[in-house]
């Protein structure tokens, strides 16, 4: 009997403060920028209309616990059900301890924890840890939650076009937190495949590189930088390799899947990767636009939102696909 990692249900905690686009051109003014973008460029060229932004005083794991209980009520459960958590962000409360400890204690829990860590795709390794673990017979109900903060380090004040350029991704990305319940199964359902990539080659494409080693201390560095065309070139040397042998292995085609959840950075990215990697456009989980760039929350906001919308339920096959700094790429095929 073959034990899988099901994908039981999945949560989300958006802070009510939202950002429009003209709203984040009126915070670049008001710093004091001798450099001020184009009115509407930001929307044109990211396709995000509004983001959301948590209040001073908020941390990662304010907004991972708030996923984590909205998720555990919903599914009837308790903290003391879990038998791991796994805090999975690019977002952390502090250098140490693990923010899955803080979590913990916020939700009440008192199983195991511990981070995973890898940029955008944090949440897609989660999984993919939960399924081994689950696999080899070590726990049966983990709770996958991540806390995104990047409204931390977006640098306002712009001194001229270089600087916007560089500051440009934290213009499109959102505040939030989600939380993923990963369980046992052993009826056909939950994971069938997995695969992950990566050209860490390209690691500095995008950086946020202050309080680690490199740079302890300085302020300067505390603010996100990106070479979005680097990071578009990285992407696309990845190529469409590891998707088309995700299909020839499970024999299967796009068509079967009911959705196809992708990692949405901007319009102009993800009409990209549609294109090169022949995912149905139909297909797709359209999050970017009302809520930005979610980072590692974003495929367990795409799961809920088509559980919500009916568009897949028990019986059907998803995809998750992750593509993140680094530069790394993921894939997760999964039954309900």
């Amino acid at each position: 009997m073959i034990t899988r990692a099901r994908l039981a249900g999945a949560a989300t905690c958006f802070p009510q403060h939202s950002l429009t686009t003209a709203d984040v051109e009126a915070r670049i003014a008001a710093a004091g920028s001798t450099y001020r973008p184009r009115p509407g460029l930001i929307g044109t060229v990211s396709g995000i209309r509004v983001r959301h932004h948590a209040p001073p005083g908020t941390d990662a794991s304010d907004l991972a616990a708030a996923a984590s209980a909205k998720l555990l009520a919903d599914q009837g459960l308790e903290a003391g059900d879990i038998d791991l958590l796994l805090f999975a962000s690019a977002s952390q409360d502090m250098i140490e301890p693990a923010t899955a400890h803080i979590t913990a204690a916020k939700l009440g829990a008192r199983c195991p924890v511990f981070d995973v860590k890898n940029a955008c795709n944090s949440v897609l390794n989660a999984i993919q840890v939960a399924d081994a673990l689950i696999a080899t017979g070590q726990h049966r109900r983990i709770l996958v939650c991540t806390g995104e903060m990047p409204s931390v380090a977006i640098r306002w004040q712009l001194a001229d076009r270089e600087r916007f350029v560089q500051a440009f991704p934290g213009f499109t990305l959102s505040d939030s937190g989600a939380a993923l319940l990963v369980e046992a199964a052993t009826d056909g359902t939950g994971v069938f495949y997995r695969a992950f990539s990566a050209d860490s080659r390209a690691w500095d494409v995008g950086t946020l590189p202050g309080g680690g080693t490199a740079h302890p201390r300085d302020d300067e560095y505390s603010y996100f930088r990106m070479d979005g065309s680097r990071l578009k070139t990285a992407f696309e040397g990845l190529g469409r390799g590891m998707l088309d042998a995700a299909l020839r292995a499970t024999g299967t085609t796009w068509d079967d899947y009911a959705v196809i959840c992708v990692h949405q950075v901007t319009a102009s990215l993800l009409d990209a990767f549609v294109e090169r990697s022949g995912v149905p456009a139909d297909r797709l989980v359209p999050t970017l636009a009302e809520h930005g760039n979610l980072a590692s929350a974003t495929l367990i906001a795409q799961f809920e939102q088509a559980v919500a919308h009916n568009r897949c339920g028990p019986g059907d096959k998803i995809a998750l696909i992750g593509l993140a700094g680094g530069v790394s790429l993921g894939i997760v095929l999964a039954a309900l």
